[in-house]
């Protein structure tokens, strides 16, 4: 009966060490995003001016080939 009963406080310690690590974190995550919100309204990101990209022309004669190649690859490669 000893050995049950030290296995049973191994278990408590055990679990009550990992439910308390996992509250600090909880804790620690909604200070940090409160921190992080803070910092975004005082160094704001620029957001990254891009070009519009341009549209490709491709020719039904173009789009033909693929489709043959892809078919001929398909039959030859199972």
């Amino acid at each position: 009966m000893p050995v049950l009963e030290e296995g049973l406080t191994v278990l408590l310690i055990g679990f009550s060490s990992v439910f308390v690590f996992l509250c600090l974190l909880i804790f620690a995550m909604g200070i940090q995003a409160k921190i992080i919100a803070y910092l975004n309204k005082v160094f704001p990101v620029a957001e990254p001016q891009t070009a519009a990209p341009k549209a490709l022309k491709v020719s039904d004669d173009a789009e033909i080939a693929i489709a043959i190649a892809c078919a001929t690859l398909k039959q030859n490669h199972g």
